[in-house]
């Protein structure tokens, strides 16, 4: 009789490296929408940003969209190092400026420039600090507001959002 072994080592290894910056995304994906996020994100936003007032949504929402959101970064950051192994870049149509949103031509034929781009100017803690600090704010009534300019991470955040749903698109995962 054979013994069946369980393998112990972490997801995490030289193998399964290889596309685990999309399969977090169609993870993420699979539990959030992509309108969904960007509402969710741009109310944490608004009520952050506001002195007195605080978000009604259930503080476990607001948690999970926290974890969530701070998984896809990772996953961002995961696809530009490993970019060599996919190829993204589309010949653009005549399409329609409501279609690009807030991207560039260039980065809807090519998604990864967003990722490029958003993880040259800041850091993976650099936007864990983000998201901590416009969740931390938006959850309660306070007199001082972030000390930092929160504006280039969250339109970093909301590209990064139209650009992997782009990647899943054309990978055919969505």
């Amino acid at each position: 009789m054979k013994r069946n072994r369980t393998d112990f080592q972490s997801r995490l290894g030289k193998g399964h490296k290889k596309y685990y910056g999309l399969q977090l995304m169609e993870t993420y994906f699979q539990l959030n929408d992509l309108t969904a996020s960007k509402e969710q994100l741009n109310s944490i936003m608004n009520y952050a940003l506001k002195r007195n007032s605080r978000i009604q949504e259930d503080p476990s929402v607001i948690l999970h969209f926290y974890q969530s959101m701070r998984s896809f970064i990772r996953a961002g950051y995961f696809i530009i190092l490993k970019e060599k192994k996919l190829v993204v870049n589309t010949q653009l149509e005549d399409v329609s400026p409501l279609v690009l949103g807030l991207l560039s031509e260039k980065e809807y034929q090519n998604p990864l420039l967003v990722f490029k781009k958003a993880f040259k100017e800041y850091s993976v803690k650099e936007f864990d600090y983000f998201i901590s600090g416009m969740v931390y704010f938006s959850m309660g009534i306070y007199d001082k507001l972030p000390e930092r300019n929160m504006i280039n991470p969250y339109i970093h955040l909301i590209k990064m959002l139209d650009a992997a749903y782009l990647l899943l698109e054309r990978e055919g995962k969505v």
